[in-house]
This record gives C-alpha cells, sequence and structure tokens, in this order.
C-alpha cells in the first residue's frame, strides 16, 4: 500500500476509535472499561513495529486536532484498543502526579519499556495500575 493510502487508513480507524473511546469514558463503567483493557490479544504478533509505530502517529495526530480534542484516556484507550486488533501486546498505565497540592492524572501505554501513546508527558507521572499483557 501507498503511504498515502495508509495514512488515510489509519486516521479513519483512529478517529472511529477514539469516538468509541470518548463515548466508553462517559457512559460505562471504569470496572467493565479496566477489564476489557486487561484482557490480552487473542492472537499475538511479534514483529508489527511498523504498525505500531502507524497507530501511535495516528492516535496522537487525531488526539490533538480541536475537533475531537481527546484527553489522555481515551487516546490511550483507542490505542491499546488498536494494537490488541492487530495482535500487538500492549499495557495500559495510569498514572498519578502531585503539582503544587493539586493532582493531576494520565494515562499511556508501553509496549515493552516502550512509551507508545502519552508518553512525552508521562515522564512526571507514577504509575498507579498496568492494564494489559505486554510482554
Amino acid at each position: 500500500m501507498k503511504a498515502k493510502t495508509m495514512r488515510r487508513v489509519y486516521l479513519r480507524e483512529a478517529a472511529a476509535a477514539l469516538v468509541l473511546a470518548r463515548l466508553a469514558v462517559r457512559f460505562v463503567a471504569p470496572a467493565r472499561i479496566f477489564a476489557w483493557a486487561d484482557r490480552p490479544p487473542r492472537r499475538l504478533c511479534r514483529f508489527a513495529t511498523d504498525e505500531a509505530r502507524w497507530i501511535s502517529w495516528a492516535v496522537e495526530d487525531l488526539g490533538m486536532r480541536p475537533w475531537i480534542n481527546a484527553p489522555a484516556l481515551p487516546r490511550a484507550l483507542a490505542a491499546h484498543a488498536m494494537l490488541r486488533r492487530r495482535g500487538i501486546a500492549s499495557r495500559l498505565c495510569l498514572g498519578v502526579a502531585c503539582n503544587g497540592g493539586a493532582f493531576a492524572t494520565h494515562a499511556w501505554v508501553e509496549i515493552g519499556q516502550d512509551k507508545v501513546v502519552g508518553g512525552a508527558a508521562a515522564d512526571g507521572f507514577c504509575r498507579l495500575a498496568a492494564y494489559g499483557g505486554a510482554c
């Protein structure tokens, strides 16, 4: 496939995943969301590093646009779902930081030791929970 076609495919899937993730965060109980996120993928594909980069790019690119304006948790859920769909084992992480007496929360996705989505802002956060089966 051409690069232009690949961009379109991943951007469309990321848009649908972000919308569904935002709806899930708003209307589904957190226990059900995190139980889903904790399940391992049905199959494993260990050699899909290009797909992980495309997914990271698409979710981060669309998540910053003003018409979607997705916070960290819907971005992480969308990326985790897209990675699981392709058989890439990933870990959804939730963290907290204290900034001058106020708490801040963040969510990011890891594959192994690499932070794929939300990693740039995750450095100052202490991990509270991790869901999923990244090896």
